[in-house]
């Protein structure tokens, strides 16, 4: 016979639960607000007096409801080692049972082989693809799309009447974010189903590197396309490639502001960023006539959004560039020679700026700030410097590849060492909490997972400056920070987060419960976690407490 818990008992079991998982937290100074909401839950069954065969019955149904199919796993179930399982977990968004299966039928060397050398071709799984090709974005050029949102905010700011000019004006702003939305949405389906997962980390990370931010000037327009066009396709190329791709799109040339930098008129907006934020970084040698002079080199790089060129000198003429939005522009061009780096650029347009690259990209400082990004992002705050030179040293005797430094990096000790450890930023913790709770069931709305990540403070394209989100774990460690992903937890884990509903008028939610608690937890996640972490987990009292608390773990908030 099942013993029953008395109410005393439980509330008993309650507290030592809670004791568990506050000592559990690992990270410094937080207040586990969350967690006390969560054993909240268990103290309102005291009440009911579950029985402990109860909990077992739950928790059977819904494996037996697993293995009938409803579940994530499909095939045999797939044993990682803990090794293989970290490692796995940080080279993609997040360890799950379908990812699992594919590391282990090719073993590790050649998942990682697969992940720095994708196909080229863009392979998600139909139903993501056709949220993607029904949006706008998807259907229009970046040249269309501009073009007609510039004209309804002309039309906006031509209505004399208030009322009617304060309408137009918020159809034109909702435009504008619906648009926002949609390259949101196109990011984090990438980020949730393609199999290159590593591609889509570099895609955030360089994204993060080459920041620019959405509210300004009509960035909400330009930033899909920048996301798709000047990061996604360089992201495990040249380095050298991925500058140039960002100093020619129009989102980062309005962002930085040298759709003002002309003759005469010198920004140096840009040509400060290049060198302290995407090339050389602080205190790297270069100086500020360095900064003046690529500003002069930089001269008549800018934006059109209409169909006309500018009128030219004939001797101008055959100096023009114009490819999309992007504009060179000659009349508005510094022709001077400049003394840049210590070499003298001589004056004759658009080819200084190749030039000027070259040298920024060569530079020893570039591929020590570079890499060390590129180890912070996947090895630790604080990166060894051994593994730091051997970075720097691939990365120059490369050119600047990246898939080649990457390598370097992963099959390096210092980062096999650091497997496990790393904290998960707001957009790592949330992405891997839904690939892992839903694995390939494609989610249909994902309005609730970018409003997850603007809660934690990390919003796709919201950083507002130009040195993008920080990267290190004192910036989202917090107790706010913490108390939020609690609450993130438990709204994933009981299956209510509206992730299946489609957004919309009239739409029905196809709702679906999370299945954390599968084969891939008992034969792969359960042996690494701390011995706290498997008995509070035991003691759950429904598959819905379960799966919050195991999403509210200190190694689930590790990668």
């Amino acid at each position: 016979m099942v013993p029953t818990l008395s109410v005393g008992k439980t509330r008993r079991a309650t507290d030592r639960l809670r004791s568990r998982l506050v000592r559990s937290c690992v990270w410094a100074q937080v207040t586990c607000v969350g967690i006390l909401r969560f054993t909240a839950l268990i103290a309102r069954s005291v009440a009911a007096n579950l029985e402990i065969a109860s909990v077992l019955a739950l928790l059977v149904i819904a494996g037996a409801a697993f293995a009938a199919g409803s579940g994530p796993l499909k095939g045999d179930a797939v044993t990682l080692t803990p090794h293989d399982f970290n490692l796995l977990n940080r080279i993609t968004w997040g360890v799950n049972s379908s990812s699992a299966r594919d590391f282990a039928n090719l073993g590790a060397d050649a998942f990682l082989e697969r992940q720095l050398h994708p196909e080229s071709a863009e392979r998600l799984p139909p139903q993501a693809q056709a949220q993607i090709d029904a949006l706008s974005d998807s259907k229009k050029s970046i040249e269309a799309l501009a073009e007609e949102l510039d004209q309804q905010a002309k039309v906006a700011n031509a209505i004399t009447d208030p009322a009617i000019k304060q309408a137009a004006q918020k159809v034109f702003q909702d435009n504008l974010n619906r648009l926002a939305r949609e390259a949101g949405t196109i990011s984090v389906l990438r980020d949730l189903y393609s199999p290159s997962q590593l591609r889509e980390q570099l895609v955030w990370f360089w994204f993060n590197h080459f920041n620019v931010h959405l509210y300004k000037a009509n960035i909400r327009v330009l930033v899909g396309d920048y996301e798709n066009h000047a990061i996604r396709p360089y992201a495990l190329g040249r380095f050298r490639d991925l500058l140039a791709a960002s100093l020619h799109h129009p989102a980062m040339l309005r962002y930085l502001d040298n759709d003002q930098n002309a003759v005469g008129h010198i920004n140096e907006n840009y040509a400060r960023e290049i060198m302290e934020l995407h090339t050389m970084g602080v205190g790297s040698g270069y100086t500020q006539s360095d900064v003046q002079e690529l500003a002069r080199i930089l001269t008549g790089l800018g934006v059109n959004q209409t169909s006309n060129a500018p009128q030219l000198k004939p001797a101008l003429q055959s100096a023009y560039l114009r490819k999309g939005l992007f504009e060179f522009n000659p009349n508005r061009h510094d022709f001077g020679d400049k003394h840049f780096l210590g070499h003298t650029i001589k004056g004759r347009g658009l080819a200084e700026v190749d030039e000027a690259l070259d040298l920024l990209c060569h530079a020893p400082a570039t591929s020590r700030f570079v890499t060390r990004k590129l180890a912070a992002f996947f090895v630790s705050d604080n990166p060894p410097p051994a593994l730091l030179d051997k970075m720097s040293a691939t990365f120059r005797q490369t050119d600047g590849d990246i898939s080649a430094v990457l390598k370097t990096m992963f099959t390096s000790p210092e980062f096999q060492a650091s497997l496990g450890k790393q904290f998960k930023d707001p957009v790592h913790y949330v992405i891997s909490a839904v690939r892992l709770a839903y694995d390939d069931k494609i989610v249909l709305n994902t309005a609730p997972i970018l409003g997850w990540l603007g809660r934690l403070a990390e919003p796709l394209y919201g950083h507002e400056t130009p040195d993008g989100y920080p990267l290190g774990e004192a910036a989202w460690i917090g107790p706010g920070q913490m108390s939020v992903r609690f609450e993130i937890a438990r709204t994933i884990g009981s299956g209510s987060a509206g992730l299946f509903k489609p957004d919309g008028p009239g739409a029905v939610d196809h709702p679906a419960f999370p299945q954390l608690s599968n084969a891939l937890y008992f034969t792969s996640q359960r042996p690494i976690l701390s011995p706290s972490t498997r008995q509070a987990l035991d003691q759950a009292v429904s598959p819905q407490d379960w799966n919050t608390l195991f999403l509210s773990s200190p190694e689930f908030m590790r990668r």
